[in-house]
């Protein structure tokens, strides 16, 4: 069940997944136009507990590939292509029994910064990828026991780019399981905003607004426009226009 983790023996192990995320997150170059981010892809079969530190399967990190590529896509991405798959689209294809990804594995997606639910560049956010592992074999939605099992990460996404993030919201509608686990978020924001500049103390007073979770079910009203920080308002109007070129990939 969705939830808020405090510090505790409970989510030691998730914080060791979720520091050895943070260290990936430093391998990402800093950019004004990107939040550095790392993820971890960890399975959990049976017999799995609390105390049970699971098998990495992949991991990743911002602009790890080529392209403005996000962590959890690179993460998955990188495990497609480790088991002959084209591209993760095709990952809900280990979620049969006895696959890699199946539902008995219990496989948890650790990420620094929940997933992104919009990005800006009009590529396919991390929350839909994550979603799409869980799709049936045989095509159609609903889920078919396998795939990413549940989501765990260490802060909310600061609201630098994309304020409200309906992340979450999403990953309840699909019925995913996720979990923000306590105990790193200052780090983290930190690694994530670096390269900022002076947008740095804007992105962090947003984040903080954010930082609560909100309770799995709980209701809410999508503003149905993206609604992009001032800062990031005011930078975009300063660039030179080109009819010509494609308008820059922010996120």
């Amino acid at each position: 069940m969705s939830s808020t983790t405090p510090p505790s023996r409970r989510s030691d192990v998730h914080l060791t997944h979720l520091s050895h995320a943070l260290d990936l997150a430093r391998k990402s170059p800093p950019k004004p136009t990107n939040f550095r981010v790392g993820c971890v892809i960890v399975s959990y079969p049976p017999p799995a507990d609390t105390t049970t530190t699971g098998t990495v399967l992949s991991t990743g990190y911002t602009l790890e590939l080529d392209g403005n590529t996000h962590a959890e896509q690179c993460a998955l991405s990188k495990l497609a292509h480790s088991h002959g798959l084209e591209d993760e689209s095709r990952l809900h294809e280990l979620g049969g029994e006895g696959g890699l990804l199946a539902g008995a594995n219990n496989v948890t997606l650790y990420t620094t910064l929940e997933p992104c639910g919009l990005r800006l560049s009009g590529n396919k956010p991390c929350v839909e990828r994550i979603i799409e592992t869980r799709k049936k074999s045989g095509g159609g939605g609903g889920g078919g026991g396998g795939g990413i099992a549940r989501v765990i990460f260490g802060a909310r996404e600061p609201g630098t780019f994309v304020r409200d993030s309906k992340s979450l919201q999403r990953l309840d509608a699909e019925g995913v399981p996720w979990e923000y686990v306590h105990g790193l978020e200052d780090e983290i924001l930190s690694v994530a905003m670096e390269g900022h500049d002076t947008n740095t103390k804007t992105a962090t007073d947003n984040a903080d607004a954010s930082h609560t979770a909100p309770e799995a079910g709980s209701a809410t009203t999508a503003r149905g426009i993206v609604d992009i920080s001032p800062e990031e308002r005011r930078r975009q109007e300063s660039l030179p226009r080109n009819p010509k070129k494609r308008m820059m990939e922010t996120v």
